[in-house]
């Protein structure tokens, strides 16, 4: 069951290849990347290795990597930087939504539980 949902979000990631680079969602697809790239590794590591596991998060890794590179290229085109200065931008923005969680956990929960 686990490897048919993995194998759905790499089918889901590769059907957004046709959606426009504005409507993707970077941290999303960030994850996407992160994910495939940690779990690849992991079913090379553990004993027996599991192959098919590894394709699976491999190529949960490169479309997330493509739509993460399509994101940030299209945030540069939008503001004429280079690719590198919007990635410091995007990253700067979930860092500072993360120091809020951090900050007060309990108006973060309120604010995805009751939002006005």
């Amino acid at each position: 069951m686990l490897l048919s949902s993995q194998w759905g979000l790499v089918l889901a990631g590769a059907a957004d290849f046709a959606r426009p680079a504005q409507d993707l969602s970077l941290s999303q697809n960030a994850a996407l990347t992160c994910t495939g790239l940690i779990w690849t590794r992991w079913c090379f590591i553990i004993k027996p290795r599991n192959m098919f596991l590894a394709s699976v998060n491999f190529l949960l890794f490169c479309v997330g990597a493509t739509q993460t590179t399509r994101v940030l290229l299209y945030n540069a085109s939008q503001k004429n930087d280079s690719v590198v200065d919007a990635a410091k931008k995007e990253a700067g923005k979930d860092a500072s939504a993360v120091e809020k969680i951090v900050e007060d956990p309990k108006a973060a929960l309120k604010s995805v539980t009751n939002p006005k």
